[in-house]
């Protein structure tokens, strides 16, 4: 039976770039940051000739994502609409809203619009994109 959820994997193409925005934007901190290949990866992963750079980034509460940039196998970057199939965000939720809007439009991270009050009054909600395209729900509890 399913205990929690461990982490999240999300593929990018600039891991400078990504590795900034949730260290320095997301306050995530480094736990793991690791080159793989070889056969262990290559199966469970089902391609051939991998390498990979997996790096495993953890919040102060111990939730994780992983970022993973294929030096191998790479595919086009193609634009995600949030109404695409399949994964469509990942939310956080932010101290205050407002100041976090302002400090991410200041370093050129791309918003779809202003901090919006929910109908129930209860929380503040933006979204935005980082780096690689991943939609990022900004959510403050009121």
């Amino acid at each position: 039976m399913v205990e929690n959820i461990r982490h999240t994997g999300i593929v990018v193409d600039n891991l400078k770039k990504s590795l900034w925005f949730y260290t320095e934007k997301m306050d995530f901190s480094v736990f793991k940051y690791q080159d793989e290949s070889g056969p262990f990866i290559e199966s469970i992963l089902g391609l051939d000739a991998l390498v990979v750079t997996t790096v495993k980034l953890i919040l102060k509460n111990r939730q994780m994502i992983e970022l993973l940039d294929f030096a191998t196998h790479k595919k086009n970057i193609s634009e995600k609409l949030i109404n695409d199939i399949g994964p469509t965000h990942l939310a956080f939720t932010v101290d205050n809203l407002d100041e976090t809007y302002t400090d991410f439009l200041n370093d050129g991270i791309n918003f779809i619009s202003k901090p919006k009050m929910s109908q129930d009054g209860r929380v503040k909600v933006a979204f935005c994109k980082s780096p690689e395209g991943t939609y990022i729900e900004l959510v403050e509890s009121i």
